[in-house]
Formats: C-alpha cells, sequence, structure tokens
C-alpha cells in the first residue's frame, strides 16, 4: 500500500530533479531520501526516475506518477476541510421527498434559497405520497420529507415541523352551478359524486374528510380515487365529480375549474416537514433554513 508520505517525497524529487534540494524541501537528509524513492519503485515495479552523475530525469513511467500524485495529494489536502464542513452541515447530500401539494406553496422558494446558501449540499428530490415517503424512510433512501396529513397527525416516530395549515377547498366543474349562499352550497356539494385521494397515502387526511361528512349527516360518494393532486382536479375538470382539496391548490388552474371556499366548515390539512432524530447535520442545516424562512415570512 502507497502511503502519502512516500507520494510527497517523490513529488519533490520530480518537480526539483535533483535529490539534495527536495530534501531540503522535506526537511530531510538525502540518503533516507534516496532509499525512500527506491523502494517506491520496488513497490510500483517501475524506475520512475532516470539518475546519472550529472542529471535526474522522470521516466515514462515517473511522469504519468506524478500527475496522479499531484492530483491524489490535493484531494488529501482537501479531506480535513471536507470531514469539517460535513459536520457543521456545509456540504453533504440531502434526499428529500415531498407531496405535491406543497409545490404549490413556499418549497420552490425554500429550496432556491437552500441552495444559494449551501451550495455544497447535493439535493435530491423526490414526488412522492406519505405511503411512499415512509417506506423510503425504512429503507434509509431518504433524509427528510414534506408531508400532508390531518391537524396534529404526523407521522409517528418522526420529528416534524408544521409548514403550512390550511383549509380544504371545493374543486368543481364550472358547469356545475352552486347556489350563492354558502349553506345551500355545502348541501348541495355533499350529495355529489367525490374525486378522493386513496386512504393508504393520507389516513389521517381521508378520515378527517369522511368524519367532515358524517358530521353533516352525509356518506360520501366516492366514485373515482387518484394518487397525485393534479389528477383529481383533471377529473374534477372532465365532470368526473367534486373533490376536496388543501386550499394551496388553488394555484393550480384547469379551464373549466373553480373553486369554493366554505371558511372554518370543511376540515383543515396541516403541512410537515418530517424527519428522524439524530438526522446528519445537512438535514438540521435544512429543517433551520425552512424554519427561519417561515419565522420570516410570518413576520412580513
Amino acid at each position: 500500500m502507497l502511503d502519502l508520505r512516500s507520494l510527497r517525497q517523490f513529488v519533490a524529487v520530480a518537480e526539483t530533479l535533483h535529490f539534495g534540494r527536495a530534501a531540503e524541501l522535506l526537511h530531510m537528509t538525502q540518503p533516507p531520501l534516496t532509499q525512500a524513492i527506491q523502494k517506491l519503485e520496488q513497490e510500483l515495479g517501475a524506475e520512475l526516475l532516470a539518475r546519472t552523475r550529472r542529471r535526474v530525469a522522470l521516466t515514462p513511467a515517473g511522469e504519468s506518477l506524478l500527475q496522479a500524485a499531484r492530483q491524489l495529494l490535493a484531494d488529501a489536502d482537501r479531506l480535513p476541510a471536507l470531514v469539517q464542513a460535513a459536520q457543521r452541515g456545509l456540504n453533504g447530500h440531502l434526499r428529500l421527498g415531498f407531496v405535491s401539494t406543497v409545490g404549490y406553496g413556499q418549497m420552490p422558494q425554500w429550496l432556491r434559497g437552500f441552495r444559494e446558501h449551501y451550495p455544497g449540499i447535493a439535493l435530491s428530490l423526490h414526488e412522492a405520497t406519505l405511503d411512499v415517503q415512509l417506506q423510503a424512510f425504512e429503507r434509509g433512501e431518504l433524509d427528510a420529507g414534506f408531508a400532508i396529513h390531518a391537524p396534529g397527525a404526523a407521522p409517528a416516530g418522526f420529528e416534524a415541523l408544521q409548514v403550512a395549515l390550511e383549509p380544504m377547498v371545493l374543486a368543481h366543474a364550472d358547469s356545475f352551478g352552486l347556489a350563492k349562499t354558502s349553506r345551500r352550497a355545502l348541501d348541495q356539494a355533499l350529495e355529489q359524486p367525490l374525486v378522493v385521494f386513496p386512504r393508504d397515502i393520507a389516513p389521517s387526511l381521508f378520515d378527517a374528510l369522511l368524519g367532515f361528512y358524517r358530521g353533516m349527516g352525509k356518506t360520501p360518494r366516492i366514485v373515482q380515487e387518484a394518487n397525485q393532486m393534479q389528477t383529481i382536479i383533471n377529473l374534477v375538470s372532465a365532470g368526473m365529480g367534486l373533490a376536496w382539496v388543501p386550499e394551496s391548490v388553488c394555484a393550480l388552474q384547469r379551464p373549466g375549474v373553480r373553486y369554493r371556499r366554505f371558511g372554518s366548515v370543511p376540515p383543515r390539512c396541516e403541512t410537515s416537514l418530517i424527519w428522524r432524530t439524530g438526522a446528519a447535520p445537512a438535514v438540521q442545516r435544512f429543517v433551520g433554513h425552512v424554519a427561519q424562512a417561515l419565522k420570516t415570512l410570518k413576520a412580513a
């Protein structure tokens, strides 16, 4: 196995082409340096330096080693700084999951600001529903994720930072006329076919929506399920039914689709940034960045 010391010794000789001057640069005497170069040649099985009484020259093998040795030594010199930066959360790799709805809110701004503040941290983004994210966490494939759930029902076993708390609004085709008064319009809506997300991708939110119907003395008529909010809105546009979606989805405009708000009557949904306790420093940096962004937004 080659060691860095022998490579530094070789580079000093190769760059000066003089054993005496190289020894001075290395703060050692010439005989041990000569022996070290001979040992290196034996280990590599190649002559690195052609020596005569008057001159020292690099062989083709020595030329090849010099280029590689310089790169290797430069990388080795950078290692302490890299390790210290990783320990402080200034570099590394962050694998981030997210549900589609968070993309309609502040997430793009958070990501842009994070990349500007921490260019040494590589971001890998994975759009996935909550159930898929939880499986990825179990396999060690995610470091943090944005998840949607009923208020106060963040997944067990995770640290969580609330990033949004918003009401559900009704998405309906503009051809479906709703009454002008909220109470009458809500009664109409609750009787209509419903397009909804499957329970397994957001169980607490699904249960809250069903509880809302039951509390109003109704039973939802679910006619279609879809995993992604964009698909749900497209199905609403096609006249398949109505849908209750987070208020932030109103940013997703589709021809033929309108959104109706009903104040505090429908259930609310919460979006959280979740991560495991004891996560890597890069994860903590991201959590801190989002928390600070939320604080700034609230103060504005």
